[in-house]
């Protein structure tokens, strides 16, 4: 009986001919409106070419998917100049078979979509994804919805929204013959310290559709998203032989039109190349690996090296190279400063340490947090952060310490873009990984969030770090607990970004403003130390001639760094 019953269910051309009997007939096919765009049950519609119709009436702004497609080919041959087959796998997990998990989440928990303010974190996790997000009334509206679910990841201490995804319940659509449901839109926090946060989600997808007597639930993945099929694999989805059909639009180019130069891009790149390309401007890819590419519009053509274009003078760059420099022009303007001096021996550096008793040390020239070392409180430590400077720049600084939020402000074309605050970065005691462990799982989340440039390096630095802290790499951190491993917040060694923007004092925006002006750059992310965002105190540190603008989603930085390049697409931009 149990071999019949599997058999009927086996992945042959027999048991997908999806087209409904007479008896299940619909009075019109089933649309599901996601919010992202809509969701079109392709095994309701008897004719290809009615679908086919459907799919192009797609919204501006917004990505539909035809998904369970009998004959995708054939549908695809009515609009082949508009359509396009979609390069993700179909996965589904019998729910009879599914089995709970006795392991609960820690540091967070998953629930239902329950207010406004959960829509609005909805909208910017997926702005910040780079996925179409619905907006956050759509989102507010499904609250009492039967068939479009959402669920939300809130971590405990604060409350925060590290994690959404939502549900399609095919019953509620459409009467479903085949008592089926679906998982779409699954977005997890890039700088959530937890682990787990998209396994507990998924889980607790399946468990409500479970629990409502659904068959199975389904989902769409796109077919190189390893990370992502290794967790469905691990839960028990299964690999069945649905197809989707999708709009060629902006936002699904990267799908159809296969592999560019510019993928090899890094994402500070990326993220200006692709808004470029959807102004329509041309772009030539001049040396991937160094992030240098061309931006081509009629008889404009403008070089960059990620955000650093060619509008930066050479003498404005060199400012911001030398960071004595960058502090000797900032606080000649008037704008405040820490206390700072070269280092030239080891009787001059220990004689200023007692001075101030708290130091950074960090290298002349450098970037991406390499070399600096922060809050050196003893004779020892400074002998080994000075060495470690010197292995990236021969001259050394040694800075006042000063406590406070680090703060990067990005300024372009003497306007503030984005604001955000740096935090270092930390790992989180589960009470049975040990220090060094807890780090490589958090360095692993760290690279697949950000495209390998963020991880924490095992280094001195970081040794240092989590010895002051009453630790060693081998010691087992309690659950809940939170060790911060590095002092300083650079996101390349591992280090979270969130944005302020809406909370940014003036005062500190026009420090930056005035800032960018004496160094005379049009583009600079400054490197502020503050006590609160919201008040007036800071000190500024250093400025960036090439600051990332991947790193400030929800802001429209590579929108505005393109208005900057091309003004003239800028009227073009407002209108789409």
């Amino acid at each position: 009986m149990r071999q019949r019953f599997e058999r009927s269910r086996a992945p042959s051309l027999k048991n997908w001919d999806r087209q409904p009997r007479a008896d299940q007939a619909l009075d019109k096919p089933a649309i599901v409106d996601c919010g992202w765009g809509r969701l079109l049950f392709g095994q309701t519609y008897s004719d290809p070419k009615a679908l086919a119709e459907a799919l192009q009436e797609e919204h501006r702004g917004k990505r539909d998917v035809a998904l369970y497609l009998n004959d995708p080919h054939v549908v695809l041959s009515y609009a082949p100049r508009d359509l396009f087959l979609d390069p993700s796998h179909t996965f589904r997990l019998w729910l009879e078979r599914y089995r709970c998990s006795p392991r609960r989440p820690k540091g967070f928990h998953v629930r239902l979509l329950n207010s406004r303010d959960d829509a609005e974190a909805i909208h910017r996790l997926y702005v910040s994804r780079r996925m179409v997000p619905p907006s956050a009334d759509f989102i507010r509206a499904q609250r009492t919805a039967k068939v479009l679910t959402y669920w939300v990841a809130e971590e405990e201490q604060d409350g925060n929204i590290v994690g959404a995804v939502n549900g399609v319940d095919h019953v509620a659509a459409f009467a479903d013959p085949e008592n089926g449901a679906s998982l779409w839109a699954l977005a997890v926090d890039a700088q959530a310290p937890y682990p787990g946060v998209g396994d507990a989600l998924v889980r607790q997808v399946i468990e409500y559709y479970q629990a409502r007597g659904r068959g199975f639930l389904d989902l769409s993945v796109i077919h190189d998203n390893t990370q992502a099929i290794r967790l469905y694999r691990k839960l028990g989805f299964e690999r069945i032989p649905a197809f989707a059909l999708k709009n060629k639009n902006a936002f699904n180019e990267p799908l159809f039109i296969g592999q560019q130069p510019e993928a090899k891009l890094n994402p500070y790149a990326t993220i200006i190349v692709n808004e470029a390309r959807r102004r329509g401007i041309a772009i030539e890819v001049l040396d991937a690996e160094g992030g240098y590419f061309a931006l081509v519009l009629g008889g404009r053509r403008i070089v960059c090296r990620e955000s650093l274009s060619e509008l930066t003078s050479a003498v404005a760059m060199s400012r911001c190279d030398d960071k004595a420099v960058t502090h000797r022009l900032l606080r000649n303007a008037g704008l405040r400063v820490p206390e700072q001096a070269r280092f030239e021996a080891l009787d001059q550096a220990e004689a200023f340490l007692s001075k101030l008793g708290r130091l950074v040390v960090k290298p002349v020239r450098g970037e991406q947090g390499a070399g600096i070392s922060v809050d050196v409180r003893d004779p020892e430590t400074l002998d080994r952060a000075i060495a470690a400077a010197r292995r990236v720049c021969d001259q050394v600084l040694l800075e006042e310490y000063v406590p406070g939020d680090d703060l990067r402000i990005v300024v372009l074309a003497d306007q503030v873009v984005a604001a955000a605050i740096r935090r270092p970065a930390q790992v989180i005691g589960t009470g049975q990984h040990s220090v060094r462990d807890l780090i490589q799982a958090q360095s692993r989340r760290r690279r697949a969030a950000t495209g390998g440039e963020s991880s924490i390096p095992m280094d001195d630095e970081t040794k240092r770090c989590i010895v002051s802290a009453g630790y060693d790499l081998e010691a087992i951190l309690p659950t809940g607990e939170v060790l911060t491993v590095r002092k300083t917040a650079n996101l390349h060694t591992g280090g979270t970004i969130h944005d302020v923007t809406a909370q940014l004092n003036p005062v500190l925006g026009e420090a930056a403003i005035a800032a960018a002006r004496t160094l005379a750059i049009p583009v600079t992310g400054l490197d502020f130390l503050v006590p609160s965002v919201s008040g007036t105190d800071y000190v500024i540190i250093e400025a960036n001639e090439r600051p990332g603008l991947a790193n400030h989603e929800p802001q429209p930085t590579a929108e505005r760094f393109v208005d900057l390049l091309f003004p003239q697409t800028a009227a073009r931009e407002s209108m789409s």
